[in-house]
Protein backbone atom coordinates (compact mmCIF):
# COMPACT_ATOMS: atom_id res chain seq x y z
CA UNK A 1 0.00 0.00 0.00
CA UNK A 2 3.24 2.21 1.19
CA UNK A 3 4.00 1.77 -2.64
CA UNK A 4 1.02 2.88 -4.36
CA UNK A 5 0.89 7.26 -3.73
CA UNK A 6 4.58 7.28 -5.30
CA UNK A 7 3.60 7.18 -9.31
CA UNK A 8 0.65 9.21 -8.44
CA UNK A 9 2.74 12.17 -6.97
CA UNK A 10 5.89 11.88 -10.06
CA UNK A 11 3.35 13.98 -12.68
CA UNK A 12 2.59 16.56 -9.60
CA UNK A 13 6.26 17.34 -9.16
CA UNK A 14 7.61 17.35 -13.02
CA UNK A 15 4.27 19.93 -13.52
CA UNK A 16 6.23 22.17 -11.61
CA UNK A 17 9.42 22.51 -13.64
CA UNK A 18 10.17 25.85 -14.32
CA UNK A 19 9.31 27.08 -17.89
CA UNK A 20 11.82 28.09 -19.83
CA UNK A 21 13.36 27.73 -23.56
CA UNK A 22 13.25 23.90 -23.16
CA UNK A 23 9.61 23.82 -22.23
CA UNK A 24 8.84 26.15 -24.63
CA UNK A 25 10.68 24.19 -27.17
CA UNK A 26 8.51 20.83 -25.99
CA UNK A 27 5.56 22.96 -26.72
CA UNK A 28 5.81 24.38 -29.78
CA UNK A 29 6.77 20.79 -30.68
CA UNK A 30 3.11 19.60 -30.07
CA UNK A 31 1.72 22.66 -31.42
CA UNK A 32 3.47 22.16 -34.99
CA UNK A 33 2.31 18.36 -34.62
CA UNK A 34 -0.91 19.38 -34.31
CA UNK A 35 -1.03 21.80 -37.22
CA UNK A 36 0.55 19.37 -39.44
CA UNK A 37 -2.52 16.89 -38.26
CA UNK A 38 -5.43 19.41 -39.34
CA UNK A 39 -3.17 20.45 -42.39
CA UNK A 40 -2.88 17.01 -43.45
CA UNK A 41 -7.06 16.39 -43.05
CA UNK A 42 -8.05 19.45 -45.25
CA UNK A 43 -5.11 18.72 -47.81
CA UNK A 44 -6.66 15.35 -48.81
CA UNK A 45 -10.36 16.32 -48.49
CA UNK A 46 -9.39 18.97 -51.19
CA UNK A 47 -7.17 17.24 -53.17
CA UNK A 48 -9.24 13.89 -52.94
CA UNK A 49 -10.50 14.36 -56.46
CA UNK A 50 -6.86 13.69 -58.48
CA UNK A 51 -6.25 11.00 -55.59
CA UNK A 52 -9.18 8.96 -56.91
CA UNK A 53 -8.12 9.78 -60.49
CA UNK A 54 -4.99 8.65 -59.06
CA UNK A 55 -5.85 5.27 -57.94
CA UNK A 56 -8.80 4.86 -59.77
CA UNK A 57 -11.58 5.02 -57.06
CA UNK A 58 -15.12 6.01 -57.77
CA UNK A 59 -16.82 9.03 -56.07
CA UNK A 60 -18.60 6.49 -53.66
CA UNK A 61 -15.55 4.61 -52.66
CA UNK A 62 -13.71 7.97 -52.24
CA UNK A 63 -15.89 9.60 -49.93
CA UNK A 64 -15.15 6.59 -47.04
CA UNK A 65 -11.54 8.15 -47.22
CA UNK A 66 -12.85 11.18 -45.65
CA UNK A 67 -15.12 9.58 -43.79
CA UNK A 68 -13.58 6.87 -41.92
CA UNK A 69 -10.34 9.01 -41.16
CA UNK A 70 -12.81 11.95 -39.51
CA UNK A 71 -14.22 9.28 -37.79
CA UNK A 72 -11.02 7.59 -36.24
CA UNK A 73 -10.10 11.69 -35.47
CA UNK A 74 -12.63 12.47 -33.53
CA UNK A 75 -12.92 9.29 -31.26
CA UNK A 76 -8.93 9.43 -30.56
CA UNK A 77 -9.99 12.91 -29.15
CA UNK A 78 -12.35 11.68 -26.30
CA UNK A 79 -9.42 9.30 -25.05
CA UNK A 80 -6.19 10.49 -25.72
CA UNK A 81 -6.05 12.24 -22.43
CA UNK A 82 -6.77 9.24 -20.45
CA UNK A 83 -3.72 7.61 -22.57
CA UNK A 84 -1.46 10.93 -21.75
CA UNK A 85 -1.92 10.59 -18.30
CA UNK A 86 -1.14 6.52 -17.85
CA UNK A 87 1.68 6.53 -20.59
CA UNK A 88 3.31 10.11 -19.73
CA UNK A 89 2.16 12.93 -22.23
CA UNK A 90 5.94 13.01 -23.78
CA UNK A 91 6.00 9.13 -24.63
CA UNK A 92 2.54 9.37 -25.65
CA UNK A 93 2.97 12.54 -27.93
CA UNK A 94 6.09 10.94 -29.82
CA UNK A 95 4.68 7.32 -30.35
CA UNK A 96 1.22 9.16 -32.19
CA UNK A 97 3.50 11.71 -33.86
CA UNK A 98 5.69 8.94 -35.17
CA UNK A 99 2.86 6.49 -36.03
CA UNK A 100 0.86 9.32 -38.12
CA UNK A 101 4.20 9.78 -40.13
CA UNK A 102 4.58 6.58 -40.61
CA UNK A 103 0.89 5.74 -41.77
CA UNK A 104 1.30 9.00 -43.78
CA UNK A 105 4.03 7.68 -45.50
CA UNK A 106 2.43 4.35 -46.26
CA UNK A 107 -0.71 5.56 -47.71
CA UNK A 108 0.21 6.48 -51.15
CA UNK A 109 1.71 3.37 -51.57
CA UNK A 110 -1.44 0.92 -50.90
CA UNK A 111 -1.64 -1.85 -53.52
CA UNK A 112 -5.77 -1.32 -53.26
CA UNK A 113 -8.75 0.68 -51.60
CA UNK A 114 -9.13 -1.48 -48.44
CA UNK A 115 -5.34 -1.14 -47.96
CA UNK A 116 -5.76 2.26 -48.59
CA UNK A 117 -8.92 2.92 -45.83
CA UNK A 118 -7.31 0.64 -43.58
CA UNK A 119 -3.97 2.88 -43.36
CA UNK A 120 -6.32 6.03 -43.34
CA UNK A 121 -8.34 4.92 -40.46
CA UNK A 122 -5.25 4.35 -38.52
CA UNK A 123 -3.73 7.43 -39.44
CA UNK A 124 -6.85 9.07 -38.38
CA UNK A 125 -6.69 7.63 -35.06
CA UNK A 126 -3.14 8.95 -34.24
CA UNK A 127 -3.48 12.34 -35.67
CA UNK A 128 -6.93 12.49 -34.00
CA UNK A 129 -4.95 11.99 -30.76
CA UNK A 130 -2.42 14.98 -30.86
CA UNK A 131 -4.99 17.99 -30.38
CA UNK A 132 -5.97 17.01 -26.97
CA UNK A 133 -2.47 17.10 -25.96
CA UNK A 134 -1.45 20.79 -26.87
CA UNK A 135 -4.42 21.68 -24.77
CA UNK A 136 -2.83 19.71 -21.93
CA UNK A 137 0.75 20.81 -21.81
CA UNK A 138 -0.40 24.68 -22.39
CA UNK A 139 -2.28 23.97 -19.11
CA UNK A 140 0.14 21.86 -17.83
CA UNK A 141 3.28 23.86 -18.07
CA UNK A 142 2.86 27.39 -18.77
CA UNK A 143 3.22 30.19 -16.13
CA UNK A 144 -0.32 31.88 -15.38
CA UNK A 145 0.92 34.82 -16.82
CA UNK A 146 1.34 33.27 -20.62
CA UNK A 147 -1.00 30.81 -20.14
CA UNK A 148 -3.63 32.67 -22.89
CA UNK A 149 -0.39 32.86 -25.30
CA UNK A 150 -0.49 28.87 -24.96
CA UNK A 151 -4.10 28.73 -25.71
CA UNK A 152 -3.69 31.08 -28.77
CA UNK A 153 -0.99 28.91 -30.42
CA UNK A 154 -4.11 25.89 -29.75
CA UNK A 155 -6.53 28.43 -31.20
CA UNK A 156 -4.64 28.26 -33.98
CA UNK A 157 -5.91 24.21 -34.60
CA UNK A 158 -9.37 26.28 -35.51
CA UNK A 159 -8.36 29.86 -37.02
CA UNK A 160 -5.03 28.98 -39.31
CA UNK A 161 -5.03 25.64 -39.99
CA UNK A 162 -8.19 24.81 -41.46
CA UNK A 163 -7.63 27.79 -44.14
CA UNK A 164 -4.20 26.71 -44.92
CA UNK A 165 -4.99 23.51 -45.90
CA UNK A 166 -6.50 24.03 -49.43
CA UNK A 167 -3.22 26.49 -50.39
CA UNK A 168 -0.69 23.67 -49.48
CA UNK A 169 -2.64 20.58 -51.66
CA UNK A 170 -2.77 23.11 -54.61
CA UNK A 171 0.52 23.48 -54.25
CA UNK A 172 1.72 19.65 -54.27
CA UNK A 173 -1.28 19.09 -56.70
CA UNK A 174 -0.50 21.53 -58.97
CA UNK A 175 3.58 21.41 -59.40
CA UNK A 176 4.50 18.30 -57.36
CA UNK A 177 2.15 15.23 -57.30
CA UNK A 178 -0.68 13.95 -55.76
CA UNK A 179 1.27 11.36 -53.39
CA UNK A 180 2.85 14.27 -51.55
CA UNK A 181 -0.42 15.49 -50.16
CA UNK A 182 0.61 12.42 -48.02
CA UNK A 183 4.11 12.77 -47.72
CA UNK A 184 4.48 16.51 -47.07
CA UNK A 185 3.93 16.12 -42.83
CA UNK A 186 7.15 13.90 -42.67
CA UNK A 187 9.83 16.42 -42.25
CA UNK A 188 6.93 18.36 -39.95
CA UNK A 189 6.42 15.29 -37.75
CA UNK A 190 10.40 14.53 -37.61
CA UNK A 191 10.91 18.13 -36.33
CA UNK A 192 7.81 17.75 -34.02
CA UNK A 193 9.26 14.64 -32.71
CA UNK A 194 12.86 16.15 -31.84
CA UNK A 195 11.17 18.92 -30.68
CA UNK A 196 8.86 17.25 -27.89
CA UNK A 197 11.52 14.40 -26.87
CA UNK A 198 14.01 17.62 -26.13
CA UNK A 199 11.48 19.91 -24.27
CA UNK A 200 8.92 18.27 -22.18
CA UNK A 201 9.56 16.08 -19.21
CA UNK A 202 9.73 12.55 -18.87
CA UNK A 203 7.06 11.34 -16.47
CA UNK A 204 7.36 8.00 -14.84
CA UNK A 205 4.39 5.40 -15.99
CA UNK A 206 1.40 5.16 -14.32
CA UNK A 207 0.02 2.06 -15.43
CA UNK A 208 -1.62 1.89 -12.00
CA UNK A 209 -4.88 3.55 -13.41
CA UNK A 210 -5.52 0.00 -15.12
CA UNK A 211 -6.32 -1.12 -12.01
CA UNK A 212 -9.84 1.27 -12.38
CA UNK A 213 -9.76 0.95 -15.96
CA UNK A 214 -13.04 2.11 -17.60
CA UNK A 215 -13.20 -0.56 -20.18
CA UNK A 216 -17.21 -0.70 -20.73
CA UNK A 217 -16.39 3.15 -21.10
CA UNK A 218 -14.31 2.40 -23.83
CA UNK A 219 -16.59 0.03 -25.56
CA UNK A 220 -19.57 2.14 -25.80
CA UNK A 221 -17.91 5.56 -26.15
CA UNK A 222 -15.55 4.44 -29.12
CA UNK A 223 -18.27 3.03 -31.29
CA UNK A 224 -20.62 5.59 -30.69
CA UNK A 225 -18.49 8.13 -31.60
CA UNK A 226 -17.05 6.29 -34.71
CA UNK A 227 -20.68 5.29 -36.28
CA UNK A 228 -22.42 8.96 -35.43
CA UNK A 229 -19.36 10.95 -37.51
CA UNK A 230 -19.54 8.13 -40.16
CA UNK A 231 -23.28 8.69 -40.53
CA UNK A 232 -23.04 12.91 -40.18
CA UNK A 233 -19.94 12.60 -43.00
CA UNK A 234 -21.83 9.90 -45.27
CA UNK A 235 -25.63 11.27 -44.60
CA UNK A 236 -25.86 14.14 -47.66
CA UNK A 237 -24.38 11.10 -49.91
CA UNK A 238 -26.86 8.90 -49.25
CA UNK A 239 -29.64 11.39 -48.52
CA UNK A 240 -29.90 10.44 -44.51
CA UNK A 241 -32.94 8.97 -43.14
CA UNK A 242 -33.56 7.42 -46.38
CA UNK A 243 -30.89 5.33 -46.40
CA UNK A 244 -30.99 2.17 -43.91
CA UNK A 245 -27.35 2.75 -43.26
CA UNK A 246 -27.55 5.85 -42.04
CA UNK A 247 -30.52 5.16 -39.86
CA UNK A 248 -28.63 2.31 -38.07
CA UNK A 249 -25.09 4.78 -37.55
CA UNK A 250 -26.86 7.43 -36.07
CA UNK A 251 -29.32 5.52 -34.44
CA UNK A 252 -27.46 3.11 -32.59
CA UNK A 253 -24.47 5.60 -31.68
CA UNK A 254 -27.21 8.04 -30.30
CA UNK A 255 -27.95 4.93 -28.21
CA UNK A 256 -24.36 3.61 -27.19
CA UNK A 257 -23.60 7.49 -26.47
CA UNK A 258 -26.26 7.47 -23.50
CA UNK A 259 -25.29 4.12 -22.57
CA UNK A 260 -21.66 5.44 -22.38
CA UNK A 261 -22.85 8.57 -20.72
CA UNK A 262 -24.71 6.99 -17.79
CA UNK A 263 -21.43 4.93 -17.37
CA UNK A 264 -19.06 7.40 -17.26
CA UNK A 265 -21.46 9.34 -14.12
CA UNK A 266 -20.34 6.97 -11.66
CA UNK A 267 -17.15 5.37 -12.69
CA UNK A 268 -14.66 6.00 -10.76
CA UNK A 269 -12.30 7.07 -13.17
CA UNK A 270 -14.20 7.80 -16.35
CA UNK A 271 -12.50 9.55 -19.64
CA UNK A 272 -15.23 12.43 -19.18
CA UNK A 273 -16.70 13.67 -16.24
CA UNK A 274 -20.07 14.23 -16.42
CA UNK A 275 -20.07 16.44 -13.34
CA UNK A 276 -17.80 19.40 -14.90
CA UNK A 277 -20.76 20.55 -16.81
CA UNK A 278 -21.91 22.10 -13.77
CA UNK A 279 -19.53 24.69 -14.39
CA UNK A 280 -21.27 27.63 -16.03
CA UNK A 281 -18.30 28.73 -18.28
CA UNK A 282 -17.66 25.29 -19.42
CA UNK A 283 -21.08 24.22 -20.13
CA UNK A 284 -21.39 27.56 -22.43
CA UNK A 285 -17.90 26.96 -23.94
CA UNK A 286 -19.45 23.49 -25.21
CA UNK A 287 -22.71 24.82 -26.20
CA UNK A 288 -21.26 28.17 -28.15
CA UNK A 289 -18.67 25.73 -29.91
CA UNK A 290 -20.91 24.17 -32.21
CA UNK A 291 -21.75 27.41 -33.89
CA UNK A 292 -18.76 28.91 -33.58
CA UNK A 293 -16.77 26.09 -35.78
CA UNK A 294 -20.21 26.23 -38.02
CA UNK A 295 -19.62 29.50 -38.71
CA UNK A 296 -15.96 29.44 -39.42
CA UNK A 297 -16.69 26.45 -41.77
CA UNK A 298 -19.27 28.46 -43.38
CA UNK A 299 -16.75 31.04 -44.40
CA UNK A 300 -14.36 29.50 -46.02
CA UNK A 301 -16.35 27.07 -47.67
CA UNK A 302 -19.04 29.24 -49.56
CA UNK A 303 -16.01 31.30 -50.92
CA UNK A 304 -14.49 28.56 -52.24
CA UNK A 305 -17.61 26.85 -53.60
CA UNK A 306 -18.99 29.59 -54.92
CA UNK A 307 -15.73 30.34 -56.96
CA UNK A 308 -14.93 26.79 -58.17
CA UNK A 309 -18.22 26.38 -59.41
CA UNK A 310 -19.15 30.18 -61.15
CA UNK A 311 -15.65 31.35 -61.93
CA UNK A 312 -14.17 27.65 -62.37
CA UNK A 313 -11.27 28.86 -60.12
CA UNK A 314 -9.09 25.51 -59.48
CA UNK A 315 -8.11 25.19 -55.44
CA UNK A 316 -4.91 27.69 -56.42
CA UNK A 317 -6.97 30.30 -57.59
CA UNK A 318 -8.66 30.13 -54.61
CA UNK A 319 -5.68 29.82 -51.87
CA UNK A 320 -4.72 33.69 -52.18
CA UNK A 321 -8.09 34.61 -50.43
CA UNK A 322 -8.04 32.02 -47.87
CA UNK A 323 -4.35 33.36 -47.09
CA UNK A 324 -6.10 36.56 -46.49
CA UNK A 325 -6.99 35.32 -43.61
CA UNK A 326 -4.66 32.37 -42.34
CA UNK A 327 -1.32 33.84 -42.68
CA UNK A 328 -2.31 37.19 -40.42
CA UNK A 329 -3.53 34.86 -37.65
CA UNK A 330 -0.19 34.35 -36.81
CA UNK A 331 -0.10 38.08 -35.39
CA UNK A 332 -3.53 38.33 -35.03
CA UNK A 333 -3.98 35.53 -32.19
CA UNK A 334 -0.88 37.17 -30.07
CA UNK A 335 -2.33 40.62 -29.94
CA UNK A 336 -6.33 39.10 -28.74
CA UNK A 337 -3.98 36.83 -26.36
CA UNK A 338 -2.40 40.43 -24.96
CA UNK A 339 -5.84 42.19 -24.84
CA UNK A 340 -7.58 39.36 -23.38
CA UNK A 341 -4.52 39.08 -20.48
CA UNK A 342 -5.49 42.49 -18.93
CA UNK A 343 -7.51 42.21 -15.92
CA UNK A 344 -9.71 45.01 -17.05
CA UNK A 345 -11.02 43.44 -20.36
CA UNK A 346 -13.87 40.97 -19.80
CA UNK A 347 -13.38 38.41 -22.13
CA UNK A 348 -17.47 38.05 -22.67
CA UNK A 349 -17.92 41.28 -24.54
CA UNK A 350 -14.64 40.45 -27.11
CA UNK A 351 -15.82 37.80 -28.06
CA UNK A 352 -19.01 39.50 -28.41
CA UNK A 353 -17.46 41.84 -30.36
CA UNK A 354 -15.82 39.13 -32.50
CA UNK A 355 -19.14 37.51 -32.99
CA UNK A 356 -20.82 40.58 -34.57
CA UNK A 357 -17.99 41.27 -36.69
CA UNK A 358 -18.03 37.73 -38.25
CA UNK A 359 -21.91 38.78 -38.41
CA UNK A 360 -21.08 41.74 -40.43
CA UNK A 361 -18.74 40.19 -42.54
CA UNK A 362 -22.11 37.42 -43.60
CA UNK A 363 -24.08 40.00 -43.83
CA UNK A 364 -21.86 41.60 -46.38
CA UNK A 365 -21.52 38.37 -48.26
CA UNK A 366 -25.37 37.38 -48.49
CA UNK A 367 -24.83 40.84 -51.21
CA UNK A 368 -23.36 38.16 -53.21
CA UNK A 369 -24.34 38.25 -56.87
CA UNK A 370 -22.98 36.16 -60.06
CA UNK A 371 -20.37 39.17 -60.96
CA UNK A 372 -17.97 38.64 -57.82
CA UNK A 373 -14.99 36.71 -58.07
CA UNK A 374 -11.88 36.42 -55.57
CA UNK A 375 -10.95 40.11 -54.95
CA UNK A 376 -14.78 41.13 -54.46
CA UNK A 377 -14.49 38.70 -51.44
CA UNK A 378 -11.63 40.58 -49.81
CA UNK A 379 -13.03 42.80 -47.46
CA UNK A 380 -15.17 40.06 -46.10
CA UNK A 381 -11.94 38.38 -45.57
CA UNK A 382 -10.01 41.30 -44.10
CA UNK A 383 -12.87 41.34 -41.18
CA UNK A 384 -12.20 38.07 -40.25
CA UNK A 385 -8.41 38.78 -39.53
CA UNK A 386 -9.17 39.58 -35.70
CA UNK A 387 -12.75 38.47 -35.57
CA UNK A 388 -11.95 34.95 -35.75
CA UNK A 389 -9.79 34.87 -32.66
CA UNK A 390 -11.42 37.57 -31.07
CA UNK A 391 -14.34 34.63 -30.80
CA UNK A 392 -12.16 31.79 -30.68
CA UNK A 393 -10.08 32.47 -27.65
CA UNK A 394 -12.31 33.94 -25.31
CA UNK A 395 -13.86 30.39 -25.50
CA UNK A 396 -11.25 28.83 -24.86
CA UNK A 397 -10.37 30.70 -21.17
CA UNK A 398 -13.64 30.36 -20.46
CA UNK A 399 -13.64 27.04 -20.99
CA UNK A 400 -10.13 26.32 -18.75
CA UNK A 401 -10.08 29.24 -16.65
CA UNK A 402 -12.42 28.25 -13.66
CA UNK A 403 -11.29 24.89 -13.09
CA UNK A 404 -9.15 22.95 -10.98
CA UNK A 405 -5.67 21.76 -12.37
CA UNK A 406 -6.65 17.85 -12.25
CA UNK A 407 -9.33 18.41 -14.59
CA UNK A 408 -7.20 19.77 -17.15
CA UNK A 409 -7.50 16.16 -18.54
CA UNK A 410 -10.97 16.05 -18.09
CA UNK A 411 -11.52 19.53 -19.96
CA UNK A 412 -9.21 18.73 -22.76
CA UNK A 413 -11.19 15.72 -23.83
CA UNK A 414 -14.42 17.29 -23.02
CA UNK A 415 -13.66 20.44 -25.41
CA UNK A 416 -11.53 18.66 -28.27
CA UNK A 417 -14.54 15.81 -28.94
CA UNK A 418 -17.08 18.28 -28.70
CA UNK A 419 -14.97 20.52 -31.22
CA UNK A 420 -14.02 17.48 -33.52
CA UNK A 421 -18.17 16.22 -33.45
CA UNK A 422 -19.41 19.67 -33.91
CA UNK A 423 -16.84 20.21 -36.61
CA UNK A 424 -18.62 17.34 -38.37
CA UNK A 425 -21.94 18.47 -37.31
CA UNK A 426 -21.75 21.60 -38.65
CA UNK A 427 -20.29 20.10 -42.18
CA UNK A 428 -22.89 18.01 -42.42
CA UNK A 429 -25.78 20.58 -41.95
CA UNK A 430 -24.12 23.30 -43.96
CA UNK A 431 -24.52 20.74 -46.92
CA UNK A 432 -27.91 19.49 -46.41
CA UNK A 433 -28.43 23.36 -46.33
CA UNK A 434 -26.95 24.14 -49.46
CA UNK A 435 -28.54 21.42 -51.23
CA UNK A 436 -32.07 22.10 -50.19
CA UNK A 437 -31.48 25.83 -50.60
CA UNK A 438 -30.04 24.97 -54.09
CA UNK A 439 -33.46 22.75 -54.93
CA UNK A 440 -35.67 25.50 -54.07
CA UNK A 441 -33.78 27.79 -56.23
CA UNK A 442 -33.37 25.96 -58.99
CA UNK A 443 -37.22 24.83 -59.25
CA UNK A 444 -38.05 28.33 -58.92
CA UNK A 445 -36.05 29.77 -61.63
CA UNK A 446 -36.85 26.91 -63.99
CA UNK A 447 -40.40 27.95 -62.79
CA UNK A 448 -40.39 31.30 -63.82
CA UNK A 449 -38.89 30.31 -67.37
CA UNK A 450 -41.97 28.61 -68.01
CA UNK A 451 -42.34 27.98 -71.22
CA UNK A 452 -41.01 30.56 -73.38
CA UNK A 453 -41.08 30.32 -76.62
CA UNK A 454 -37.00 30.64 -77.27
CA UNK A 455 -36.54 28.12 -74.50
CA UNK A 456 -37.37 26.16 -78.29
CA UNK A 457 -33.82 27.13 -79.67
CA UNK A 458 -31.42 24.53 -79.17
CA UNK A 459 -28.67 26.30 -79.60
CA UNK A 460 -29.16 28.92 -76.46
CA UNK A 461 -29.69 26.07 -74.21
CA UNK A 462 -26.26 25.81 -73.07
CA UNK A 463 -25.57 28.90 -72.25
CA UNK A 464 -29.37 29.10 -70.50
CA UNK A 465 -28.15 26.03 -69.06
CA UNK A 466 -24.59 27.89 -67.38
CA UNK A 467 -26.77 30.87 -66.52
CA UNK A 468 -29.16 29.39 -64.86
CA UNK A 469 -26.42 27.19 -62.84
CA UNK A 470 -24.55 30.04 -61.71
CA UNK A 471 -27.28 31.93 -60.51
CA UNK A 472 -28.58 28.72 -58.14
CA UNK A 473 -25.11 28.77 -56.74
CA UNK A 474 -24.92 32.56 -56.10
CA UNK A 475 -28.50 32.36 -54.38
CA UNK A 476 -27.70 29.35 -52.57
CA UNK A 477 -24.54 30.97 -51.17
CA UNK A 478 -26.18 34.40 -50.51
CA UNK A 479 -28.62 32.18 -48.32
CA UNK A 480 -26.12 30.67 -46.82
CA UNK A 481 -24.06 33.39 -45.98
CA UNK A 482 -27.37 35.22 -44.23
CA UNK A 483 -28.08 32.39 -42.14
CA UNK A 484 -24.39 32.13 -40.90
CA UNK A 485 -24.76 35.83 -39.95
CA UNK A 486 -27.55 34.72 -38.29
CA UNK A 487 -26.17 31.91 -36.19
CA UNK A 488 -23.08 34.45 -34.89
CA UNK A 489 -25.55 37.02 -33.89
CA UNK A 490 -27.71 34.52 -32.18
CA UNK A 491 -24.80 33.51 -30.23
CA UNK A 492 -24.16 36.96 -28.86
CA UNK A 493 -27.56 36.74 -26.93
CA UNK A 494 -26.25 34.34 -25.10
CA UNK A 495 -23.50 35.71 -23.22
CA UNK A 496 -25.63 37.75 -20.75
CA UNK A 497 -27.00 34.78 -18.77
CA UNK A 498 -24.84 32.12 -19.24
CA UNK A 499 -21.22 32.19 -18.65
CA UNK A 500 -20.10 34.43 -15.74
CA UNK A 501 -16.77 36.92 -15.81
CA UNK A 502 -13.71 35.74 -15.57
CA UNK A 503 -10.10 37.35 -15.15
CA UNK A 504 -7.03 36.62 -16.64
CA UNK A 505 -4.77 33.84 -15.51
CA UNK A 506 -1.84 35.26 -12.52
CA UNK A 507 0.69 33.43 -10.32
CA UNK A 508 -0.48 33.29 -6.75
CA UNK A 509 0.96 35.97 -4.65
Amino acid sequence: MSAVPRPVAAPAAASQAAFGPRLAVGLCGVLLAVLISGINENVTKVALADIRGAMGISVDDGSWIVALYTAMSVSAMAFAPWCAVTFSLRRFAMTMIAAFMLLGVLCPLAPDLPSLLILRALQGLAGGALPPLLMSVALRFLPPGIKLYGLAGYALTATFGPSLGTPMAALWVEYVGWQWAFWQIVPWCMAAIAMVGWGLPQDPLRLERFAQFNGLGLALGFPALVMLVIGLVQGPRLDWFASPLICVLLGGGSGLLALFAFNEWSHPLPFFKLQLLANRNLLYSLITLGGVLFVLLAVVMIPSTFLAKVQGYRPLQTAPLLLWVALPQLLALPLVAALLNQRRVDARWVQAIGLGMLGLACWLGAQLTTDWNRDTFIPLQLLQIFAQPMVVLPLLMLATGSLAPADGPFASAWFNTVKGFAAVLAGGLLEAATTVRGHLHSTALVERLGNAPWLDDGALLPSLYARLHAQVVALTSADLYLMVAVIAIALIALIPWLPTRIYPPRAVA
